[in-house]
């Protein structure tokens, strides 16, 4: 059989942070090298050098780098429907991995991660939200299939005018490192982790729902000894936040701020429990994380991350109920430990990146058939 030839954007990973969509974007090409049954070409804009860090694409993928910059190229993209910028790759596809999406000439296959600019426009500038919304119209009008990540992501795009026929939910892969127990010792050492913890990531907004968490944390620090970790960047919009923290037993909260992978790893990798109560998510990365970790997890019922954290083997709360948050908490950390911690592990083991590729190769196909 000849090989199918799609041409992904990877522009992604040239952003100041890439983000979920850039690992998506890094895991996703390096799986489809993987396999005989398709050739991969990335398709960036004009840059002065590689991404940086640890960002750069597969060194066996081929990447066409069009003669625009990224502005030029996403506002020519969005508004005239051209350049071809994959030429000369020639393909049967070309997979829009973001909402950049380049002009339909082959099939055209589009990610949507989420629809977050039409729930809550202020998280967005006013120019990024008309980029977004004249993306998704295009999206609506020409994309041949659609790839979402979650359930929750479908109904939102079917929602949003793309047509459900065109829709087909295809689930991030994991992949985490082996962590070894002095490097886990050494993180909490760092860190001020004298005590089990339950650990949070994200970055710190109002749908992370950190309040409810914290409300949830001082129920659970008078009847336990467990300390709380948040890990990430103070984000926006909760100006009480810092109140809210010297409300809670002095000692019993780290605020990590932004580390680097090893570190988060490693911090996972030491967590009693994982407790990520987002009010909403396109599909909720850090869940699945440490579940490959073996961390037992609490999470939303009734979103993205109920769908991949699944009521047996994690435990699910409605998001703004502190009470059963912290009961939850406690079960996790307590008398279902053992049970979460190998039902997650087990999950997360079959969620791999190369079953990711499998599904999205079959999208490829379908998109090709009718061109």
């Amino acid at each position: 059989m000849t090989p199918l030839r799609a041409c992904l954007t990877v522009e992604q990973l040239w952003q100041p942070q890439p983000g979920g969509s850039g690992r998506y974007v890094l895991e996703l090409a390096a799986a489809l090298r993987r396999r005989t049954d398709v050739e991969v070409t990335g398709v960036r804009a004009r840059h002065g050098g590689p991404p940086e860090g640890t960002w750069a694409p597969p060194e066996d993928l081929a990447v066409v780098a069009s003669r625009l910059p990224r502005p030029a190229l996403y506002e020519a993209w969005a508004r005239l429907r051209r350049p071809h910028t994959w030429r000369p790759a020639h393909p049967d596809v070309v997979h829009a991995t973001t909402w950049a999406v380049p002009p339909r000439g082959p099939g055209l296959v589009v990610t949507v991660h989420d629809l977050a600019f039409l729930r809550d426009p202020t998280h967005f500038t006013p120019r990024g939200n008309a980029f977004f919304r004249r993306a998704l119209e295009v999206v609506a009008r020409e994309a041949d299939e659609v790839v979402v990540v979650s359930e929750a992501t479908r109904a939102d795009a079917a929602a949003a005018g793309i047509d459900p026929e065109r829709l087909h939910v295809v689930p991030h892969g994991v992949e985490v490192p082996q962590v070894a127990a002095a490097t886990v010792a050494e993180v909490r050492e760092r860190l001020g982790l004298t005590r089990p913890y339950v650990m949070w990531c994200g970055t710190i907004e109002p749908r992370k729902n950190v309040r409810t968490l914290l409300e949830a944390f001082a129920v659970v620090a008078r009847s336990s000894d467990l300390d709380l970790l948040l890990i990430g960047p103070r984000g926006w919009g909760d100006p009480d936040l810092d109140r809210a923290l010297r409300a809670l037993p002095e000692g019993r909260v780290h605020l990590a701020g932004q580390v680097d992978s090893a570190t988060l790893h490693a911090a996972y990798a030491g967590a009693r429990a994982f407790c990520f109560p987002s009010v909403w998510e396109g599909f909720g990365m850090p869940v699945l994380e440490a579940m490959a970790h073996g961390v037992p997890v609490v999470t939303s019922a009734g979103t993205s991350m109920a769908e991949i954290a699944g009521a047996d083997r994690a435990l699910l709360v409605p998001p703004l109920d502190a009470a059963a948050m912290a009961d939850a908490i406690l079960e996790a950390a307590g008398p279902s430990h053992g049970r979460l911690a190998t039902a997650g592990r087990a999950y997360a083991e079959q969620q791999t990146w190369d079953r990711c590729a499998e599904q999205t190769l079959a999208v490829y196909r379908r998109a090709a058939a009718r061109r």
